[in-house]
C-alpha cells in the first residue's frame, strides 16, 4: 500500500474524491486501470477564507512489487510491502492439546494461529455464541433482568463485539497487517484496509467473527461456550490442568485472555499465588453530544459537505499530576449498558458501521494506578466495583443510569436539562450529581478537564449535552507478570494474554497480543500427536 499525502481540492469542487484519486495516481506515473484507490484520511483546511479539502489516498497498485521502489519517491508519497509474518514450530509434542481461556479478540486470533498450524486448541468461552450472546444483550436492555455469564462483557467476541469496532491503536507491530488481511478475509468492510481510522462497526464485526470461529472449528479447533475457568492444577511450578464448571481438563499450555472484566477469574488467580499487580485504569463517564456539532467544531463552514466523513475528535489534558482525556469515541452512536455484575451500572459506547444516528459520544475519564490503592490489586478492583453500585443506586435500580447535563456538571448542580441533545442509554437515566459518585479529587480533575476540551471543540461549550455514568471498564485493574518468553514468571506453561492480562487496549492490540501469545508456544512446543 502506497499512501499519496497533501492533496488539496477545493471545497467547491463538484467531485472532489474523483479529483484526489487522479492526482494521486498522476504523481505515482499511474493509471486508474492498475491500481485500486481509497481515502485514508480527509480534512478541512479552512485557512485564508478558502476552505480546501485535504486528502491522503491510499493506493494499492496491482503489481504490488512495484510498491516499495515508489515509496519515497516523492516527499508526499510513503508507504510499501510490509514484510510477511513468519512463524517457527518447536519439535517436542504438547501432551495435550493447547487451552484458550475467553473468545475474544486474543483468544480468537490466537485459535485462529495455533488451529492453521495443526494445534486444535480448545477455547474455552464463558459466555454464549453469538446468537445467543445478542438475544442475551437485547434481553437486558428490554427487561432489565441481567444474565451475568452473557452480556456486553461476555460472549463469542468479547466486550469489543459491542462497540464500534475500532481498529485504531498506537503500537507499531507488523502483525498489526495480519490482523487486517484475516477481519478482511472474514468479511470486514474492504475500506479498513487503507483508513486511518479504520471501523468496522458493531453490525459487520458480528458476522466476521462467527466467520473466523467457523475457520477454526474446520481446522479441528474446538470452542466450549457456556464454559467458566475456575481454577489451575500446578505441579513444581509447572501447570499440569485447568478446572472449569464443566470439569477438569488436562493441559500444559493456557492462553490466559479473559478480558478486563473476569473479576472472579483475578480473585482465582490471586488466591493461587500468582501474584497479579495494579496497572493505570481511567474512570468518569460517556458525554453525548450533537453529531453536527462535533462536525461543525471540527470543520468549520465546510460542516455538512457530502465528501467529509463523520466527525471524530480525540482531547487529552493534566489535571494536578492526573490525565483526563477522551476514550472510545463513537461517532453517530450510542450509549450502551454493559454491567455484567447484578447491582452494578456500567456505561460504554458504540456505533454500527453507517454511523448515523444524531449523536456521537466518547467516554471523559480520568487516570488512576496502583498509588490511589496502595498497591493493591484487590483493592483495585473493588473501587471499580464500589463506583458501579453506587452508579445503580443513584440510577433508582432496574440498570437505569445517572445522567447530569455538562452546565449542571460544571457547576455541581446535579441537574438533567436536556434539550437539543437526547440521551441513548437504553435502560433510561435518571437526574443525578455525578461528581457526587467519584471521589472529590476525580471530580475535580473531571470538571476542569472538561472545561478545557470546551477551549478547543466549540461542542465541549454546550451546556445541554448529556453526561451518562459511570464508565468505569476502560481497561484492566491489573496486570499478570509474564517474562521475555511471555509465559507468566510465576507458572510455566501459562501465558497471559491480552487486555484482561494487562496486556492489550483495544481490539487491534488484543488481537496482536493473541498472535504473539500463541506464537510463542508454537516456538516452544509442536502440536500434540493423536487425540490428546
Amino acid at each position: 500500500m502506497l499512501y499519496v499525502r497533501d492533496i488539496r481540492v477545493p471545497l467547491s469542487c463538484q467531485a472532489p474524491q474523483e479529483q484526489a484519486f487522479q492526482t494521486a495516481l498522476r504523481t505515482l506515473g499511474k493509471t486508474a486501470g492498475g491500481a485500486q484507490c481509497g481515502v485514508a484520511r480527509l480534512s478541512v483546511d479552512a485557512r485564508h477564507g478558502r476552505p480546501q479539502l485535504v486528502y491522503t489516498v491510499a493506493v494499492r497498485l496491482a503489481d504490488g512489487s512495484e510498491e516499495s521502489a515508489l515509496a519515497g519517491s516523492s516527499p508526499c508519497v510513503s508507504g510499501g510491502a510490509l514484510p510477511a509474518a513468519a512463524f517457527v514450530c518447536g519439535t517436542q509434542p504438547l501432551l495435550h492439546r493447547p487451552v484458550i481461556a475467553g473468545f475474544g479478540p486474543a483468544g480468537l486470533f490466537a485459535a485462529l494461529l495455533l488451529a492453521r498450524h495443526g494445534y486444535r486448541p480448545l477455547v474455552l468461552e464463558r459466555g454464549p455464541a453469538m446468537e445467543n450472546r445478542v438475544r442475551a444483550v437485547e434481553d437486558f436492555v428490554r427487561t432489565g433482568v441481567l444474565d451475568p455469564g452473557a452480556n456486553v462483557q461476555f460472549g463469542e467476541g468479547g466486550a469489543g463485539t459491542f462497540s464500534d469496532g475500532k481498529l485504531t491503536t498506537r503500537i507499531r507491530d507488523p502483525l498489526c497487517a495480519l490482523v487486517t488481511q484475516e477481519l478482511l478475509a472474514h468479511g470486514a468492510p474492504p475500506e479498513i484496509a487503507w483508513q486511518q481510522r479504520p471501523h468496522i462497526g458493531t453490525d459487520r464485526l458480528r458476522g466476521v467473527i462467527t466467520a473466523i470461529r467457523a475457520e477454526i472449528e474446520a481446522l479441528g479447533g474446538e470452542v466450549r461456550f457456556g464454559t467458566r475457568l475456575t481454577g489451575l492444577e500446578t505441579a513444581n511450578g509447572r501447570l499440569r490442568g485447568v478446572r472449569t464448571d464443566g470439569g477438569a481438563v488436562a493441559c500444559e499450555c493456557l492462553l490466559l485472555a479473559v478480558g478486563h472484566s473476569a473479576r472472579d477469574t483475578f480473585a482465582m488467580l490471586m488466591q493461587s499465588g500468582l501474584g497479579l499487580v495494579c496497572k493505570p485504569f481511567s474512570v468518569g463517564f460517556r458525554a453525548e453530544h450533537l453529531q453536527a456539532e462535533i462536525e461543525k467544531s471540527l470543520y468549520h463552514a465546510a460542516a455538512g459537505h457530502p465528501a467529509l466523513p463523520r466527525g471524530e475528535y480525540q482531547l487529552s489534558t493534566h489535571i494536578a499530576g492526573r490525565g483526563v482525556y477522551t476514550f472510545c469515541m463513537c461517532p453517530g452512536g450510542q450509549v450502551v449498558a454493559a454491567a455484567s455484575e447484578e447491582g452494578g451500572v456500567v456505561t460504554n459506547g458504540m456505533s454500527l458501521h453507517a454511523r448515523d444516528g444524531q449523536n456521537a459520544n466518547a467516554a471523559v475519564v480520568v487516570g488512576v494506578d496502583g498509588a490511589d490503592f496502595g498497591q493493591d490489586p484487590a483493592a483495585a478492583i473493588a473501587f471499580q466495583r464500589r463506583l458501579e453500585r453506587a452508579a445503580f443506586a443513584a440510577g433508582g435500580g432496574g440498570y437505569a443510569a445517572p445522567a447530569e447535563t455538562a452546565g449542571s456538571f460544571l457547576s455541581g448542580r446535579g441537574r438533567l436539562e436536556p434539550r437539543t441533545v437526547q440521551p441513548t442509554y437504553p435502560r433510561g437515566v435518571t437526574p443525578c450529581d455525578l461528581g457526587a459518585l467519584l471521589p472529590a479529587e476525580l471530580t475535580a480533575a473531571l470538571r476542569a478537564g472538561y472545561a478545557d476540551f470546551g477551549r478547543r471543540l466549540a461542542a465541549y461549550r454546550a451546556p445541554d449535552a448529556v453526561l451518562t455514568g459511570l464508565e468505569t471498564r476502560t481497561s484492566s485493574p491489573v496486570r499478570l507478570p509474564r517474562g521475555g518468553d511471555l509465559q507468566c514468571t510465576a507458572l510455566s506453561g501459562l501465558y497471559p494474554c491480552g487486555e484482561g492480562a494487562g496486556y492489550a487496549g483495544g481490539i487491534m492490540s488484543a488481537a496482536v497480543d493473541g498472535l504473539r501469545c500463541a506464537s510463542a508456544l508454537m516456538a516452544a512446543h509442536a502440536p500434540a500427536r493423536g487425540e490428546a
